[in-house]
């Protein structure tokens, strides 16, 4: 079956928050474990959806993962400033790793950027531990951003977060792309 890329159904909120707080989870990302503050936005997808665009990877009936998709300006933004838009919160499931999954979400954030109107670029932050994730960001063209690096938690000095940038969004993946059966 193909990998298919698309919205996010609400009745598939409560399976992503999911897989995305034990994404978080099992690969050690959360300072703070089960006790973290911040799993409790990983599961709220309902709220994230409120104001930013969720896709998901699907293989059939197999929800993969998903990510958050801040259009230019949206509030949801953490680093994204005029004219950028901003990806975050990727978690592909441990079972659907390996199959192209975390991949076609960055791309299709990616063309979803380019065909907003006045939007030059596309940011996110990640965490340094995440190897797997730089190197997809690497290969679609993303490029590091040291002076953007910022933490969240100012009184928690090993939380600094690393910057990365798409820019010029150029049409370079669209085709590789449009074969997922991304919608």
């Amino acid at each position: 079956m193909d990998l298919v890329i698309r919205a996010a159904r609400p009745a598939e909120y409560t399976a992503l928050g999911e897989i995305t707080a034990q994404a978080y989870l099992q690969d050690g990302l959360l300072d703070f474990g089960e006790s973290d503050a911040y799993l409790g936005e990983l599961r709220d997808v309902a709220r994230r959806a409120a104001d930013a665009e969720i896709l998901v990877a699907v293989r059939g009936d197999v929800l993969l993962g998903g990510v958050t998709f801040v259009p230019a300006g949206g509030p949801m933004a953490d680093i994204a400033g005029p004219g950028e838009a901003e990806i975050r919160m990727l978690a592909v499931a441990r079972a659907g790793r390996g199959q192209g999954a975390g991949k076609a979400l960055v791309r299709t954030c990616a063309d979803r950027a380019r065909a907003l109107a006045g939007c030059h670029s596309l940011v996110l932050s990640t965490q340094p531990t995440m190897h797997a994730a730089h190197r997809i960001y690497e290969r679609l063209g993303f490029h590091r951003t040291p002076h953007r690096d910022w933490n969240p938690l100012p009184d928690v000095l090993d939380l600094a977060l690393l910057t990365y940038e798409l820019t010029p969004l150029s049409r370079r993946d669209t085709q590789q792309t449009q074969h997922l059966g991304v919608t």
